[in-house]
């Protein structure tokens, strides 16, 4: 035993030690379930330590098992000897928010020391949470074709997407992720403010909005910018994927990278430009350099698509067209 201002702590064993140790290894490599024994066992030896609860409800947090992680987070969380701050709280948030258990999501993110509402109103049931806390980029499938696109933090575990992912992901504009807790790189936009890179966890909510792709003949930007306007009208979305994508390699994608500079072409991930207007992003070619023909993403029902695309002609029929239109995602 070992006294921490003034409280006894339990020193972990060395089999407790090496246990974890070797579990986090597996955990590296993907072998989970190998990795679960060995916690498990840890928890067994040594289950006064929070620290055994909060490994095993990390594991259920890879594994997506949302009830395991949340009732080994509740035990890691009845052990602590601090007040707050603690990450064992932020994993239980992350899994309340899986389960939609919104009671509990309160309680771990106040008690990891962030102000919270409650209800909307006394007694009535408690929903979600809802703390706008602005924009944000997220990492879609970080583990395959990793996409970084921009979305609205609805709180400390959801964003909501709002650049149109391409096809490749299988994400739509509009749906809401659950994302990790520790951003893996920075965004910052040409104004210099920087935006945290969340990896996503799994798709919390989809969209009912299909992704489509369309080749545009577009004069100028401003006509370009005149279809992006008209999809935001209606309440959707259109994205010019030839100037809002660049690629980029895993290192800078997980670095901090400015939205403005979009000269070097590395290799996978995808990368969004900056946030605020859905469809208007950086990377844009213009003047001597503007290409007329633009490879479009639209999000939009797709009984209104045909309309968008033949109403934006008809406002200048010289200067704009449209062909091979696709559902994409």
């Amino acid at each position: 035993m070992v006294r921490i201002f003034g409280r006894a702590r339990h020193r972990p064993s060395a089999t407790w030690r090496r246990a974890t140790d070797r579990a986090f290894t597996l955990i590296g490599d993907g072998r989970y379930e190998d990795a679960g024994a060995l916690l498990t066992r840890a928890a067994d030896l040594e289950p006064w330590l929070s620290e055994s609860w909060y490994n095993l409800a990390l594991l259920h947090k890879f594994r997506h098992d949302w009830e395991q992680a949340r009732a080994a987070g509740l035990r890691a969380v009845a052990l602590l000897d601090r007040d707050a701050g603690a990450p064992d709280w932020w994993n239980l948030g992350i899994a309340a928010t899986a389960l939609q258990d919104w009671p509990l999501a309160r309680r771990a993110w106040q008690a990891y020391g962030l102000r919270v509402p409650g209800p909307a109103a006394p007694h009535a049931p408690d929903g979600p949470v809802d703390l706008a806390l602005g924009s944000a980029a997220v990492r879609l499938s970080p583990e395959g074709e990793a996409e970084v696109v921009w979305g609205r933090r609805l709180d400390p575990a959801r964003v909501e997407v709002l650049s149109i992912p391409l096809p490749s992901s299988g994400r739509r504009w509009g749906e809401v992720v659950l994302h990790d807790g520790v951003p893996h790189g920075e965004r910052t936009t040409a104004d210099g403010s920087v935006y945290p890179v969340f990896d996503e966890i799994e798709l919390w909510a989809p969209s009912p909005v299909p992704t489509f792709l369309v080749l545009l003949e577009a004069a100028t930007e401003a006509d370009r910018d005149a279809l992006e306007q008209l999809a935001a009208d209606a309440g959707y979305a259109a994205e010019d994927w030839s100037s809002s994508v660049r690629l980029l390699c895993r290192t800078c994608s997980e670095s901090r990278m400015a939205t403005d500079d979009g000269t070097t072409e590395h290799h996978d991930p995808h990368d969004h430009g900056e946030p605020g207007h859905p469809g208007h992003l950086s990377h844009r070619s213009s003047g001597a350099h503007w290409v007329p023909e633009r490879e479009c993403g639209i999000a939009a029902p797709a009984g209104l698509v045909h309309g968008l695309l033949d109403g934006w002609v008809a406002d200048s029929p010289d200067t704009r067209d449209w062909r091979d239109l696709e559902e994409v995602c």
